[in-house]
């Protein structure tokens, strides 16, 4: 059960999968170090080590902070096959994760700003 009050933003994408528009959420632009958490349980997932501009116009990300705080499954809603990406804690969504990204992984998380939190290092 979630304790947290969610904005209407952060429970649209957390819960229903929405997607923020690009360039629209917070955290893209961020350049400070530190660790983001998911905004319903406080998970840390990505470390400000592992970002990068990708030009998508939402955070992204080509490492998880530790194995295993992600899960993954299939998402078909648009007419394409795409791996959703949501936290392995407490399920909110946080996106999708691409083989595009940059090495040494070739994966991009592409992650909604919105349902994420920042701690600053």
């Amino acid at each position: 059960m979630e304790t947290k009050k969610l904005t209407p933003a952060q429970q649209r994408i957390a819960r229903s999968c929405a997607t923020e528009a690009p360039f629209s959420g917070p955290w893209l632009d961020e350049k400070r170090a530190g660790i983001y958490t998911c905004v319903v349980c406080d998970t840390p997932l990505f470390s400000s080590a592992h970002k990068y501009d990708s030009g998508s116009g939402w955070p992204s990300f080509f490492d998880v902070i530790a194995p295993g705080v992600l899960g993954q499954q299939t998402d078909n809603a648009l007419a394409m096959t795409r791996n959703e990406i949501h936290c392995a804690k407490c399920e909110a969504h946080m996106g999708h994760v691409f083989d595009d990204g940059p090495k040494p992984t070739g994966l991009r998380y592409c992650v909604n700003g919105t349902v994420l939190n920042f701690i600053a290092q």
